[in-house]
């Protein structure tokens, strides 16, 4: 196949492109970065844009047979006014942009991210993929950017969102920056620690994404999450025990507010995200308990 990746320069961007390659494909990457991580190859082509607008890089978009688009400023920061616009228009613009270069009656899958903070704050519920959208800012961001990726159905495409949770993998991610506190002797859990914490091995969100490119008869919404969600504070006891570190350190929920704002006050909520559209499919998880998913992702 014929792919082009928005955002294929990131964390999940370069392992997904490192798999679609060795597994054949021709790829395309569409990054900011002024030059591609991932080496050389000739199944490769590499094209530095601002997808948030339009330009030469959309005449990369027709003739392709699947697009994956990742793009997304990343949430792990202090939300002022000017950064919450970069995180929604990194999205919903580059996500517009994408489907309007999409020629009438395509015959593509676009597999377009979006996260589990579309459920908001959902409490003790269990979220599959037919819950409604929640509220907050999270939320809004996520609706209003898989709704841009479902109008590439009017032209013809397949579309496949990708509510991602937390991304467990080696050499970066999320993980890399909790892993510092805990090995400081630090680690512990956010707030109470009773809200629900929906994460995924990197290796089983690269896997599910190319089982929906090849599954044509999928389409909709997928809880990228395993099966066995944790609560938060079990999450960190589990963290910490891979790492042989004490997690007993709490971070009250008063200084998460006080110091983090809206983000975290976002920490403190939750999500039971059950994935029952990509397991009724027929997806089979490599990493579905948190454990080994750790272990693997913190070993050298």
């Amino acid at each position: 196949m014929k792919i082009l990746l928005t955002g294929g320069s990131g964390f999940v961007g370069t392992a997904l492109s490192r798999k679609l390659i060795d597994l054949g494909h021709e790829i395309t990457i569409i990054g900011s970065s002024g030059h591609c991580l991932l080496a050389p190859h000739p199944q490769l082509t590499y094209v530095t844009a601002d997808t948030t607008r339009p330009g030469d890089w959309q005449e990369h978009v027709p003739g392709q047979d699947g697009l994956i688009n990742l793009t997304g400023r990343s949430v792990i920061s202090l939300w002022t006014k000017r950064r919450k616009k970069a995180i929604y228009d990194s999205r919903i613009l580059t996500t517009r942009n994408l489907v309007t270069a999409l020629p009438d009656s395509s015959k593509t899958i676009l597999l377009s991210t979006s996260a589990a903070g579309y459920y908001g704050d959902g409490g003790e519920e269990e979220k599959p993929e037919t819950s409604p959208a929640g509220g907050g800012f999270l939320a809004r961001v996520c609706e209003d950017w898989e709704a841009e990726a479902y109008k590439a159905a009017d032209k013809g495409a397949r579309v496949a969102v990708m509510r991602f949770g937390l991304v467990l993998g080696k050499g970066g991610g999320a993980l890399a920056t909790m892993k510092l506190p805990f090995q400081l002797g630090l680690g512990g859990p956010i707030g109470n620690g009773r809200q629900w914490f929906p994460w995924i091995h990197l290796e089983d969100l690269v896997n599910a994404a190319i089982f929906l490119l090849g599954a044509e008869q999928s389409h909709g919404a997928f809880n990228f999450t395993a099966p066995h969600t944790v609560r938060q504070k079990e999450f960190a006891r589990e963290l910490g025990r891979v790492l042989k570190r004490p997690a007993f350190l709490p971070t009250p929920a008063f200084i998460v507010k006080l110091v983090l704002g809206e983000f975290g006050r976002s920490l403190l909520q939750g999500q039971k995200t059950v994935p029952d559209a990509l397991i009724n499919s027929g997806f089979q998880f490599t990493y579905p308990d948190l454990h080994t998913a750790l272990l693997e992702a913190t070993s050298d």
